[in-house]
Order: structure tokens, then sequence, then C-alpha cells
């Protein structure tokens, strides 16, 4: 299966993305723990139906040490046991960010408020931003159908 669209061979395509790949870069460095940023990555890129997303940050997740149970229970994270409370915070800003078309209020102010129960304000601000990024990651793949299972850890460094 190919891609619709590579969208790195494309002139206008490769300034857009340039940009959101060194925003990723910039969160990356952030204070917000790496196992949170990959599991909001995962979690956003579940619902969204992003197999690419899903290929590349399972397995950065796990070359970085993550463990398979707790990468198999992202999608059931409400009913694991295995996250920590601020984990789980990061997971419900994750879902209620991502599915914001689907709620009318969007964000509740009890997810906000729990999550910022266990981020500080640099932290809350990157993990708004990642959650808006893989977003536009996980559209940009599903809309050109990106393939998935190619992908190396640290491939795009």
């Amino acid at each position: 299966m190919d891609a619709r669209l590579n969208m790195f061979g494309s002139p206008i395509a490769t300034k857009a993305w340039k940009h959101i790949i060194a925003a990723g870069k910039v969160l990356a460095d952030s204070s917000l723990p790496f196992a949170t940023q990959e599991l909001v990555k995962i979690r956003a890129s579940q619902i969204n139906g992003c197999g690419g997303c899903l290929d590349m940050h399972t397995k950065d997740a796990t070359h970085a040490g993550e463990t398979s149970v707790r990468l198999h229970l992202v999608a059931a994270w409400r009913e694991a046991t295995v996250f920590t409370e601020a984990e789980r915070a990061a997971l419900e800003l994750a879902e209620q960010g991502t599915r914001i078309a689907d709620a009318a209020g969007g964000v509740t102010d009890e997810a906000w408020a729990n999550a910022a129960k266990h981020y500080d304000e640099e932290q809350l601000a990157a993990l708004v931003s990642l959650i808006a990024l893989i977003n536009a990651f996980n559209r940009g793949n599903v809309i050109i159908r990106q393939p998935a299972g190619d992908y190396q850890p640290g491939q795009f460094g």
C-alpha cells in the first residue's frame, strides 16, 4: 500500500511539516515526562485511527523501556491499574481534546482541574500543545493513508 501523497516530495508540504516537526522537538525537550508524552500520542492516535503514528509511538515507547502491558492497556486506561494518577489525568485530557467535536462543551473543567493537580503550568502548556500536535499529525496521515508497520525507532531523529 502506498500513501496517496508523498508529504516530503511536495515543496509546500515539506515546508509546512518542517515547522510541525520542529514543534514536536520543542515538546520532546519539555519537562513533561517522556512516558506521558508517548501515552498521550498513542491514545490520540488510537482514537483517530492513525496507523502510522501508532506504529511510531508504540515502537519509540518500547525502545525507551515502556512495558508491553502498559502499551496494550492504553485504550482501556480507565480500567487499567498500571497508570499513575498523573498519566490518567493526561490521558483524559488527551481524549477530551481529541474528541473535541464530539462534545458540545469541549474539554470539561473537571478534566482540566485534574490535570492541573498533577502538572505545573509549563507541563500543562506542553501537554495541550502535544495533544494539538499529535492530532495534526494524525489527521495528515489519515488523509493521505500513510502506511504503517515499517517504522524503526528513532528513524526521524
